[in-house]
């Protein structure tokens, strides 16, 4: 028991820092909102973590990657992709973990959900917040557009860590 806590609890910081990490050498050039790289290692985590840690590494990676660099800006963006990536990792870890669906059919799901959950989020602020965002329809649909690159890379590269992983045991 104590040697799978330690285990999960490497693991989430490990991808809360690549969470962190990684998008500052996408964003260095402009293109983390197209390559979306603070979400790779969220999504992995909800495979590999756990429902707690996968809540705390979606939750926790784009509060801290905002405090140490700016990223995402802490209004409107930060409370709109903390409940985003939250739902990625949860319903990720949900799927695939609880109920056993395959690596592809989790991963769609949980970005779907995530996007419908940033939807939301983007519906109430804007609302009863007056953010200035637009309506959750356009705002989902011009995301998903401009971050076609960072999908495909998702749906490219998270199966094929998730099996290299499976295969090692290391999940």
């Amino acid at each position: 028991m104590q040697n799978n806590l330690s285990r999960e609890i490497a693991l989430a910081g490990m991808f809360i820092a690549i969470g962190v990490l990684l998008p500052l050498f996408f964003h260095m050039i402009g293109a983390g909102p197209m390559f979306l790289p603070m979400h790779i290692p969220v999504l992995i985590a909800g495979f590999a973590l756990s429902m707690p840690f996968s809540i705390i590494v979606g939750a926790a990676t784009p509060v801290l990657s905002s405090l140490i660099s700016g990223m995402p800006p802490m209004f409107p963006v930060l409370p709109y992709m903390v409940f985003e990536l939250t739902a990625y990792s949860l319903s990720a870890c949900v799927f695939y973990r609880t109920i056993k669906a395959g690596i592809y059919i989790s991963l769609l799901a949980s970005m779907i959900i995530g996007r419908t959950v940033s939807g939301i989020v983007v519906w109430l602020l804007a609302s009863f917040l007056g953010a200035a965002l637009p309506g959750p329809v356009a705002f989902v649909c011009a995301g998903a557009i401009a971050s076609l690159p960072g999908i495909i890379i998702q749906l490219a590269i998270i199966p094929l860590v998730i099996f290299r992983l499976e295969q090692n045991a290391l999940i």
